[in-house]
């Protein structure tokens, strides 16, 4: 696979067109052209913080790099000398995860946001005389209206006046600049800041046909370079929201809390949008450099990429209808009959009298016999994909529906083997996509009722099965799937009326033991496709009717009308545990009004649920579970690339077009989570948990797909890494409790009778 070529060109005959053409723009493409991104190596470790570096940012020229980490100091260092200019206390007392240089100001001021939920505003030119290390600085500007901690700053193009900061309590504030601070001083008559741009505290979404009304802890926000109006925010839910800043009401304080206002978007890939109960969650949201496409990491999840306007790109809308389509058999598709054959082999998408050159067939041809060749001998998944990949997304404009049909059902069947996280959604949508050209064939039938068994949806799946037979009768194979899918169908529910008999499940991991505090607060997504892939209600056909719940109580000290700072539990915890139809439970329950179910499936009926976009590209490889900061940059001034850092110490870049894998490189003792690409060279720059940052050229004497780094040579193979980030991906556990009350502690197990204290989870 690495013999194939990139979509990206020659650079030779970049450079002659060049050279040929004057108004030929050769530069943008050559910043992050293939040929160099093959040869990234690490060029020079910065050194200067005592902490995890958790913010990185160039200035607009690229002439210098900012810095924010643990150890509550801002450096600012030179990328010419790659030396440490200016090294600032910041006066934070907790970890700054956010720093920026504020536009049109000749890269004089800088802002901070930290975990002490202070944003803070310095002025570089109170340093001049000073050593590099002699920074304590007094803020021009603070800002306390916060409460959670500040996770990221955002600042707009051309505008020195005015940031923006996304906390985790839930708001979006907008800080003038020119005001010094926006806090009133205490003991003013006014005490409430009225600084929030967007309010979200009651803006979480569990699934997209659930109304927001759960806490949004902000993690993260972007704004457009190209349509500054334009505002993307991601948090602690699935979804991350389009704004435009000139739709938003007027700048408010938070003595009360409002409803979230509408927003323009919804983006979330389709296959997440109805989890439920999940601990899935947003660590980065970001724009393109032209402003068409976003970004989104997850944690415990993939990279997705989305087009902000769908009309014009390859995203599509969707509503909770064409979610639960996907899962449902049908002999028509959105309303529409089916095509009942295919003729022709390659016709353009936009041109159906273009006729592909033979060097373009051929090499299609070529590549689908690679993926049937890994399929039938159960290898080489991966590249097998990767093959399929070429086709469809490579070579979109020039394949015809025939060839089309054929490498979506290949992609799908080898998806179905491989077995990554989600691959069984991914051959779900292919397979959708080839009934569309075929509605005569049984093979994308067959395959989504593979698809819908691995993910514990049986009954879904006979359905589609028997779909198939009814295209194929006497096809042995699709008979021998039917009488297997109601085999299993029996067995789940002679299962489940053993359970109901008193009886333990033999199915059941847990069953026969003791149940620790982590298997009640965590639900474990190690063992089953199903778990991870499926949401909660539909992960098995019976409903688990001895399904522990867990009801908290806790008692915190102080004032009680202010958020509770997470990092302390004050007072005690309570526990009460009960199974699901305990008459406890069920008696607590309807004595509460709130909990009603009949109040709550009426609140559900009345809520419309939101158009959302879908994703049109995924990158996987990497691994996002310990950290909620992680970033998904776009590399290069035309954002060809992706790239983001992983908890197995290792960076990656993806080719955006296809999402195939270009580099993969190791840059940290632990976690890389910061990836931030130099505005006009072919330099990268990223950061983790290790005390340094890490700054990468195209200085490699050969190109190759993996490289080494400052954690060490590379000595693993590409896919042995990738495999166990996925798997690592599969483990993630998903909390019982509530988001906003977990998403900073993990739990330690009971010992002697005893509740040892919260653990604090990297960030």
């Amino acid at each position: 696979m690495e013999s194939l070529c990139f979509h990206d060109g020659n650079i030779t005959d970049l450079i002659n067109k060049r050279s040929l053409h004057v108004r030929h723009d050769s530069g943008h493409g050559l910043q992050m052209h293939s040929s160099l991104v093959e040869r990234m190596a690490l060029e020079r470790e910065l050194e200067g913080h005592q902490g995890c570096v958790n913010a990185i940012a160039w200035n607009s020229k690229g002439s210098l790099l900012i810095s924010g980490s643990d150890d509550t100091r801002m450096n600012i260092w030179s990328y010419s000398s790659c030396k440490l200019l200016h090294s600032i206390e910041t006066g934070h007392t907790a970890n700054i995860f956010c720093t920026k240089f504020v536009p049109e100001t000749s890269d004089e001021l800088v802002v901070s946001g930290a975990g002490d939920a202070e944003v803070r505003l310095f002025h570089l030119s109170h340093l001049k005389g000073r050593g590099a290390e002699d920074g304590a600085l007094t803020p021009s500007a603070l800002f306390q209206c916060h409460t959670r901690r500040v996770k990221k700053i955002a600042v707009e193009v051309g505008n020195p006046h005015v940031v923006w900061s996304a906390s985790e309590d839930g708001t979006v504030r907008q800080h003038d600049l020119r005001e010094g601070a926006s806090c009133p001083p205490a003991g003013s008559s006014r005490q409430e800041c009225r600084n929030i741009l967007l309010d979200l505290r009651c803006g979480a979404k569990k699934s997209l046909t659930d109304p927001p009304k759960q806490l949004f802890a902000l993690k993260s926000c972007d704004i457009s370079s190209t349509r500054p109006h334009l505002l993307l925010v991601g948090g602690s839910d699935a979804f991350a929201r389009l704004y435009d800043r000139r739709m938003l009401p007027p700048l408010s304080s938070s003595q009360k809390k409002l409803p979230p206002p509408p927003c323009v978007s919804y983006f979330c890939p389709m296959h997440l949008s109805d989890r439920g109960r999940s601990s899935l969650h947003l660590t980065h949201v970001a724009f393109s450099p032209n402003g068409e496409e976003v970004l989104l990491s997850y944690s415990g999840e993939h990279v997705y990429l989305m087009d902000v306007n769908p009309a014009h790109g390859g995203s599509m809308p969707y509503t909770s209808g064409d979610a639960s389509n996907l899962m449902n058999f049908a002999p028509l598709l959105n309303g529409i009959e089916l095509q009942s054959s295919v003729s022709g082999i390659f016709v353009n998408s936009s041109s159906s009298k273009r006729i592909p050159a033979t060097k373009q067939l051929e090499k299609c041809k070529k590549l689908i016999q690679m993926a049937m060749k890994s399929l039938k001998e159960d290898s080489n998944f991966y590249y097998g994909i990767e093959a399929c990949n070429e086709v469809l997304d490579g070579c979109r404009d020039d394949v015809g529906p025939l060839l089309t049909f054929e490498c979506l059902c290949t992609r799908a069947a080898i998806l179905l083997k491989r077995k990554w996280k989600n691959d069984a959604h991914m051959a779900i949508r292919d397979c959708h996509r080839a009934r569309k050209l075929n509605s005569s064939s049984f093979r994308p039938l067959l395959l989504i009722a593979d698809a819908l068994s691995q993910l514990g949806k049986h009954k879904e799946a006979l359905e589609f099965a028997i779909g198939a037979q009814s295209l194929a009768p006497s096809d042995s194979e699709v008979a021998l799937k039917v009488e297997s899918i109601k085999d299993h169908i029996t067995a789940a529910e002679a299962d489940k009326a053993n359970k109901a008999n008193g009886g333990e499940s033999r199915s059941d991991p847990r069953a026969g033991r003791v149940l620790s505090l982590s298997d009640i607060l965590y639900r474990s997504d190690a063992n089953s496709d199903a778990s991870q892939d499926g949401p909660r209600s539909e992960r098995d056909d019976s409903d688990d009717d001895e399904e522990l719940e867990l009801a908290f109580e806790t008692s915190i000290s102080g004032d009680e009308g202010r958020d509770v700072d997470l990092d302390v539990l004050h007072g005690s915890l309570n526990l009460r545990i009960h199974r699901r139809g305990d008459s406890t439970g069920e008696t607590g329950r309807a004595n509460g009004a709130s909990g009603s179910p009949t109040s709550s499936q009426k609140e559900k009926a009345a809520y419309k649920p939101e158009v959302v976009i879908d994703m049109k590209q995924r990158y996987i490889g990497h691994c996002n579970v310990g950290t909620d900061i992680k970033q998904a940059s776009f590399l290069g001034e035309r954002g060809e690339y992706i790239a983001c850092g992983s908890d197995d110490g290792r960076w990656f870049i993806w080719e955006k077009q296809t999402g195939r894998l270009i580099k993969m490189l190791h840059g940290d003792e632990a976690v890389v989570n910061c990836v931030q690409c130099h505005p006009y060279d072919c330099v990268v720059a990223t950061s983790g948990i290790d005390s340094t940052i890490k700054i990468w050229t195209p200085s490699a004497s050969v190109p190759s797909l993996v490289a080494g780094g400052a954690a060490g040579p590379e000595t693993s193979n590409v896919l042995d890494a990738m495999e166990s980030n996925q798997r690592r991906l599969c483990r993630t556990r998903e909390a019982v409790l509530p988001f906003e009350f977990l998403e900073r502690f993990r739990m330690h197990e009971f010992t002697e009778g005893s509740l040892h204290p919260f653990e604090c989870t990297q960030s």
